[in-house]
This record gives structure tokens, sequence and C-alpha cells, in this order.
């Protein structure tokens, strides 16, 4: 919440009753803490750029079974194919789960990657986060940030739709590695509380009235702003420094950000027509075990967000590590990804932003071929696969094949590297692009063995 605008009684205030730590907190119940900082930050960026081309980063923890989704074997023995029957795609000779009606409707706008290789073991999400598998890399939301800038000055270029979960990596958009704080997500939704049980804590949705001024006017928080100042300018007397040279330009810059409502209303879906939210399908807010909460309505986020100027937003779904009654969950977990995902890309489509926004749809790793006694299959890293849409990219179409058993890649192998590669051309972005760490090192988005996948850009 704005604790900027908070009334509290605490020790050291301004002759308003508000303390100078309250005018510089500006996200106690945001993800991440959506600090005074980050959103000062975002504004801090150097480059700004003159395209707005933008990316929603969907991320599956744990691992989605890709044989019962989009690469389905219904001729392999009844231990590997499983329960779930393919169907026919408006799209000829593709087939997916049956389960996912609406996408198969509209496989003519969507891309099936199924030959994936390069994953790790783990359940980390740096995979679908990082351009690169070196721990503690840039982002691909920071490497977007830092070298395209803010599309407009309100809306942060780099932005996290993802819940914190008991198994850390799950809850992670990546960071800003040697780019810097400037440049990592801000998170937008409620962190995860350790001291509930995971089954129970409710996953609150975003709050617009959270980054809405209250209480106060604007002038009011001009005289607060300028007060500010005047106890900085006293301060840089006494002790001046870089860090406090940062801070007060950031402070400066904020104001665009704080005195505007565009951030707030993106994440206001009160705002949709309600026949476009239904769309999406209901949530459910209750995390999933040590994963993400179901939240389908932040899927529409995520679109309103990109319109108003976002570059990248990343967001966590569910749970799909499943080892055992693997069926079961996927009778209800598909129907929900099957209604929010072709939502998104049936709005994109609508509003005429398919050639602008790119979508990807993907977890770590794949899953075992052999369904294990539980009813569920364990990690596979040796085959992944992906969905994708949008991004002027050539839709109706599968990249890549497994064997039989969806066990091993045997056309098309495609890397980490080459999606991200691909991604990156979408957004208009040179991979090859040069940035200098602190230590005046070279570096770049992606390695020179990262190739963009040719059948999917024009």
């Amino acid at each position: 919440m704005l604790t900027l605008l908070s009334k509290a009684a605490r020790s050291g205030r301004f002759c308003d009753g508000l303390s100078r730590r309250d005018f510089l907190s500006v996200g106690g119940s945001l993800a991440g803490g959506l600090s005074l900082a980050s959103l000062l930050q975002a504004e801090a960026q150097q480059n700004t750029g003159t395209s707005h081309k933008s990316l929603i980063n969907i991320f599956l923890p744990g691992g989605p079974p890709h044989q019962d989704l989009w690469d389905m074997k219904p001729d392999a023995p009844d231990d590997i194919r499983g329960e779930f029957k393919p169907i026919n795609t408006n799209v000829t000779g593709i087939q997916i789960c049956e389960l996912l009606p609406k996408l198969a409707a509209m496989m003519d706008k969507l891309v099936v990657i199924r030959s994936i290789i390069g994953s790790r073991g783990p359940h980390y999400s740096e995979q679908c986060m990082s351009p690169t598998l070196v721990p503690g890399s840039p982002s691909l939301g920071a490497w977007v940030s830092r070298l395209e800038g803010p599309a407009c000055p309100e809306i942060p270029p780099n932005l996290s739709l993802c819940y914190r979960t008991s198994h850390r990596p799950w809850g992670e958009a990546g960071g800003g590695g040697f780019l810097g704080a400037p440049y990592a997500p801000y998170g937008l939704v409620n962190k995860y509380d350790p001291g509930h049980k995971a089954e129970t804590t409710a996953a609150l949705a975003p709050d617009p009235g959270n980054l809405v001024l209250k209480d106060v006017s604007l002038e009011q928080l001009q005289n607060r702003r300028l007060l500010l100042s005047a106890l900085d300018r006293w301060q840089n007397v006494v002790a001046k420094s870089p860090i406090q040279e940062e801070r007060k330009q950031f402070i400066e810059q904020a104001w665009s950000i704080l005195a505007s409502p565009a951030l707030a209303e993106a994440l206001d879906i009160s705002k949709e027509d309600p026949k476009i939210v239904e769309r999406y399908g209901a949530g459910v807010s209750a995390y999933k075990n040590d994963g993400a909460p179901r939240i389908t309505e932040n899927f529409l986020r995520a679109r309103r967000l990109v319109e108003a100027g976002a570059r990248v937003v990343a967001l966590n779904f569910g749970r799909w590590d499943w080892h055992g009654s693997g069926f079961k969950q996927g009778r209800e977990e598909f129907p929900m990804l099957d209604n929010a995902v072709s939502a998104l890309v049936q709005d994109l489509h609508e509003r005429g932003l398919d050639q602008e926004v790119s979508v990807i749809v993907w977890g770590e790793f794949g899953r075992t071929p052999k369904i294990n006694k539980g009813a569920g299959r364990d990690h596979w890293p040796r085959v992944n696969s992906a969905l994708l849409a949008g991004g002027g990219m050539n839709t109706g179409q599968v990249i890549g094949a497994t064997d039989n058993q969806a066990g091993e890649v045997v056309d098309r192998p495609v890397t980490f590297g080459d999606v991200h590669a691909t991604l990156l051309h979408n957004l208009g972005i040179d991979q090859h692009a040069t940035v200098l760490d602190s230590q005046s090192r070279p570096h770049h988005p992606l390695d020179a063995t990262a190739r963009p996948i040719t059948e999917l850009i024009s």
C-alpha cells in the first residue's frame, strides 16, 4: 500500500503526521516490494525506446507433461500414452490434448515447439527467465529494460506477476544481474507468507488501490517532496555520496509515476468488459502446495500492462510437478490453462496487438515417457516443450519432433538460447548488443551459438 500516505503515528514525523520513512515507502503489500526506489529506478534508465514491442512470459512451475499437452503419442503403450486422447486442431495434421479445445480451435494462431533440449534437472525458473544459464545473469526482462528503456514514463518496462512460492525458485522472475537492480523486474503481487500452510494461504490479486493517492492531494504531496528535498540537501552537506545523489535523482523522477494513475488502472480489471473478463475464467486464489496460485485473471492483467506500456511481463501459474495423480490434476489444470491462454491470444488479435506482443507458455523441463506407479510422471530434462503466439511469428505450425515415446528429440532440436533469441528478435533487440559491466567487460544478451528459430520469423 502507499504508506507514503499513511496517517499512522510514528516517531520522526513531518508536521502533517507523516514520517520520513513513510514518505520513502510505497509497497508494503506488493511482492518484491514495489518500493519507491523500484518505481524511481524504472524512470532512471537513459534510453527511452520509440517502439513498443512486448513479451508476456507465462511460467508453469514444476515441469508440465509435454506428452499429455501438445506432444501426444496415441499409438504408444498404455503406460506411456496416458489417459488423455488427442483431438484435431484447426490446422490439418496438428493434434493436442482433448482438454484443450479452445486452443485447438485457434491453432492457426499458435506455435508448438516439441523439441527443446538443454534443460536442467532441478526446479528453477531461470531457464525460462534468463537468456543464459549462468547463475545470477540478467533476466530477459532486465536486458530488455536496459537496452530499450521505458516505453512510457509511468509504466516500468520490466514487471512481474510472479507470486513468491515456498519453493522459492518457482516464484522468481529473474534479477538484474550485473546490469543492476534498476533493471530487475518490479513485483506487483503479494508475498507468500511462510507462516501459513500453502494449501490455505490465499494469494491476493494486485490491488490497484495500493498504487493511488489516498487522503492527500497532489499539492500536499508536492509539499512533502520539497520538504524531503530540503532535508536531503542538509544531509548532503553532512555526508555527500554518489548514493545520495542517485537517490535524489530518483526522487525527482518519481513524481511522474506517483502522480499518474496509469499503473493502477492497468491492474484494475473492473474496467474491462465483463464478457472479456469471463473469457479468462475464474482463478483459484489458494496456493497450489509449494507452487503458485492459479490466477487466470493475471493473464488479462498482463495484457493490460503491456497495452499500457510494459515491455516484459512475467507470471507464474499453478504447480506442475506431478509425480503422482497426474491425470487427475490434469483434468483440473488443463481447462484453466486452456481458458486463460486462449482468451489472451484472442484478446491480442482482437486489439490488433498480435504483431507487437509475443506470448510464451513453458516450464523448466518435460516429464518421463513412462507413467510411474503413482499415476504421475517424473522429471525428464532431455525433452521440453513450449507454446508460443503473437510477435508477428509464422504461426499454425509445430517445430521439432520426438520419438514414439516422447522421450528423445529426433528432429529439429531447439535450445533455450534459440527460444530467447527468437523472443529478442520479436522485440526488435539485437542479441549481440554489447553492454559493459562495472569493470568495463563486454556482455551480450546471448552467447554466439543461439539463433532465432528461422521457421518462426518472416
